[in-house]
């Protein structure tokens, strides 16, 4: 009997697959998943241009399936015993392919990539576009969002525009480019947290929006179909890694499914997942509210036709600060090397950095901006360096949950997360310091994948809701705040004068 769920974590830099089993040898109903088996695949990153960059969504395909087998046989399991798969991705990352060949028509536009930043800049001089897009999307008007990557793809790629405008081009977010391999070709569809990124979807009803697609010229034709986020959406067909008929029944953008993951199901539940980017969301109930603050608003998951939204606050660059550490400068081997690094030195001896390598997110949303480091000296460090990256990353998180706590009305009494970074015990001890939060990390801390198992499980049938759902999660450890005040809000007023730096000026747009 096919026991075991399958989740498929398609993220910026490659692709993991884990094996869940759901039920014991016996048969009976499990109450906690156990990962059997992980595989992760890198694909490689292409920069076109400065500020630009794309994804090969062919060679992000090759790499799912790698991590498939990968994961099956790290688990020792065999195809047969998937009894359903659960999705999850990078938002906003825009495929366009041809109906007829299944083929990209070209590379796929990142979420990161700012090729757009001019095309948005126009639409924001009209202030009331501006309100009107928030006011339907809850999003504000961004190249980090997918509707003007579309767009662009129309514009520049050969006939794609005319042959978009006949009906025979394809969009899809990632989610919704996996499905259309996996089901071979049968199924466009994608889920309502991926919709809701697009800047295309009116978010209080879940649909796509007329006046949005006009705005920002994409024909409707393009458009998948929308889905809920626990549900049988289509069947593996065609496929050599897997038998035809395995049921796709959960699908969820990245951060969605890592809130799930965490089991945030209550109102003001928050988590943030430290990877690429650092993304922080909490769980505000059925009415979709709009932040006054700087964040945008998403849906956080549909399930049983009843949908739940969440306040979002994206850090575009935190694991990718560790990243420029190893590759742009070499003052470490590997991503892991930075916590020992930083331990070396007792503080950051005034050195803030401001990692804005992609400019600022939310709640400055200047993607103009540029990184900074302020408060260098001579006796500054390699380790100064290190530990001053791991409190950017931190600091930038703490404006997240600020304006959190001002939209809610209420303080965060404890942050869960997730994600690669999550695993750095200083960054996490730091993150509880400056933000004054209790920070809990579970004992798995890909809650991305569990995430999208749990959502599978519920759409198969296989978990009675989301309580059972929950008891796939376990608690690991516990940060508490020990900072002084004064130690605090001395850190604080010193990144706040390096953000304004790191700010874009006039002379430099």
């Amino acid at each position: 009997m096919a026991n075991h769920l399958l989740a498929i974590d398609q993220g910026t830099t490659g692709s993991t697959a884990l094996v869940v089993e759901i039920a014991s040898a016996g048969g009976a109903r499990a109450t906690a998943g156990r990962t059997l088996g992980r595989s992760t695949v890198e694909f490689p990153q292409h920069y076109p241009k400065p500020g630009w960059v794309s994804h090969d969504a062919r060679q992000i395909w090759q790499s799912v399936q790698e991590s498939v087998g990968g994961a099956l046989r790290s688990a020792g399991a065999r195809p047969e015993d998937i009894a359903a798969i659960g999705i999850t991705n990078q938002r906003e990352t825009t495929v366009v392919w041809d109906r007829a060949t299944g083929r990209p028509i070209d590379l796929a536009i990142v979420w990161q990539c700012r090729r757009t930043a001019d095309v948005c800049d126009e639409l924001k001089k009209d202030p009331r576009t501006v309100s009107r897009v928030r006011e339907k999307t809850g999003l504000v008007i961004d190249a980090y969002f997918s509707a003007t990557k579309i767009a662009w793809l129309l514009d520049h790629v050969a006939g794609a525009r005319e042959l978009a405008e006949r009906g025979g081009l394809a969009f899809g977010t990632i989610d919704s480019f996996l499905v259309h391999e996996l089901t071979g070709g049968a199924v466009h569809a994608t889920d309502v947290t991926n919709a809701s990124r697009t800047l295309l979807m009116n978010l209080a009803r879940a649909e796509w929006d007329a006046e949005l697609l006009t705005l920002f010229r994409v024909p409707a034709s393009m458009l998948p179909r929308i889905v809920g986020n626990a549900e049988i959406v289509g069947q593996t067909r065609g496929l050599s890694l897997l038998p035809d008929g395995v049921p796709i029944a959960g699908m969820a953008g990245d951060q969605q499914a890592a809130l799930f993951g965490q089991a945030c199901f209550a109102e003001g539940d928050a988590k943030c997942t430290f990877g690429t980017g650092a993304f922080a969301l909490m769980n505000i109930g059925a009415r979709p509210l709009l932040s006054e603050h700087g964040l945008v608003t998403t849906a956080a998951w549909r399930v049983d036709g009843k949908t739940t939204y969440a306040l979002e606050g994206s850090a575009f660059i935190a694991g990718a600060a560790v990243q420029w550490l190893r590759d742009g400068l070499g003052i470490i081997k590997s991503a892991g090397e930075i916590e020992a690094l930083a331990r070396k030195v007792p503080s950051s001896d005034g050195v803030v950095f401001v990692p804005a390598l992609a400019g600022l997110g939310a709640p400055h949303w200047d993607q103009d901006a540029r990184g900074a480091i302020t408060g260098l000296t001579r006796g500054t460090t390699a380790a100064h360096l290190a530990r001053a990256t791991l409190e950017g990353i931190a600091l930038e998180v703490r404006d997240l949950l600020d304006a959190m706590a001002k939209d809610a009305g209420r303080s965060l009494g404890r942050l869960r997360v997730d994600g690669g970074a999550a695993a750095n015990d200083l960054l996490m001890q730091f993150q509880a310091d400056v933000a004054g939060v209790v920070v809990e990390r579970p004992a798995d801390i890909e809650s991305t994948g569990r995430g999208a198992a749990m959502l599978a499980g519920i759409g198969a049938g296989m978990f009675r809701g989301l309580d059972e759902a929950a008891r796939m999660v376990e608690l690991g450890v516990r940060f508490e705040p020990r900072m002084a005040p004064d130690e605090r809000d001395g850190h604080l007023t010193r990144w706040s004068d390096a953000v304004r730096r790191a700010r874009s000026t006039p002379s430099r747009k």
